[in-house]
């Protein structure tokens, strides 16, 4: 099996290279974390295996919440992330959503039509 985690980021932010950097980042983080919890076995596969993250693009918060559903719908692990508001954006700016880490044909399922960044 293979496994990947996708992080989805807004494109309508039109954030710096260093920022985009950063709020994929701390969703990768978090989303692990969140995994390593709920479902060890999958969390470990993946950290194994690579790894492997994929960052995609949502044109805007409604979007990156709607992906967010249909992770949760589908039982995925998901983590969304606001930004604090120290550089670029304004506090509770949403960026950023991980989904996974879990099996490719899982979270493709819900992200297969996004375009990667």
């Amino acid at each position: 099996m293979a496994y990947k985690q996708v992080i989805l980021i807004r494109t309508d932010l039109k954030m710096s290279r260093g920022k985009l950097a950063a709020q994929s980042s701390h969703a990768a983080v978090e989303a692990s974390l969140k995994s390593k919890k709920k479902n060890r076995i999958t969390f470990s596969a993946w950290r194994l295996s690579g790894m492997k993250k994929v960052v995609l693009k949502v044109d805007n918060q409604k979007d990156l919440y709607k992906y967010k559903q249909e992770a949760d719908d589908a039982g995925l692990t998901t983590a969304v992330i606001a930004d604090a508001g120290m550089t670029e954006l304004k506090p509770g700016t949403v960026t950023a959503c991980a989904i996974g880490p879990a099996e490719d044909k899982d979270i493709d399922k819900v992200t297969s039509k996004l375009q990667m960044l």
